[in-house]
């Protein structure tokens, strides 16, 4: 699986994903937002935009579960919309044994899936009933 090469705004994001760090930008006036973004969506500010790392909980705001094949991607998987405990909406895999299983609010935990160049692509695995 290719992931798309970095530039100067996305490319603190990929550094730390190589330290399997989640960032997500947050402006000064308090939003947070991803992807990446040279400006502001909230208030339109191109200076005061900074990272924060993200505590890696989240819960399944959206999802459906993938029954055709792609490159990298072996059927069937689950494609979600993750909502981070920092608000921000990521879409992301939900890795897990039971794809039919997956459901709206269910919570999760961070994890990451390893690309060739030494970068990760966050995923998230559902909470085991006691990690919860």
């Amino acid at each position: 699986m290719n992931a798309p090469e970095p530039d100067e705004v996305t490319l603190p994001w990929w550094e730390a994903t190589r330290e399997r760090r989640l960032l997500v930008q947050r402006c000064s006036c308090g939003h947070a937002q991803h992807p990446p973004r040279a400006l502001c969506t909230a208030c339109g500010a191109t200076e005061g935009l900074g990272w924060l790392d993200a505590s890696g909980e989240a819960a399944v705001d959206a999802c459906t579960v993938v029954q055709r094949a792609m490159p990298g991607f072996t059927p069937p998987y689950v494609v979600a919309r993750v909502r981070l405990a920092e608000g921000v909406l990521l879409l992301s895999n939900v890795v897990t044994d039971e794809p039919g299983a997956v459901g709206i609010g269910d919570p999760l935990r961070l994890d990451w899936r390893p690309l060739p160049d030494g970068r990760a692509l966050p995923v998230f695995v559902p909470l085991e009933r006691h990690e919860r």
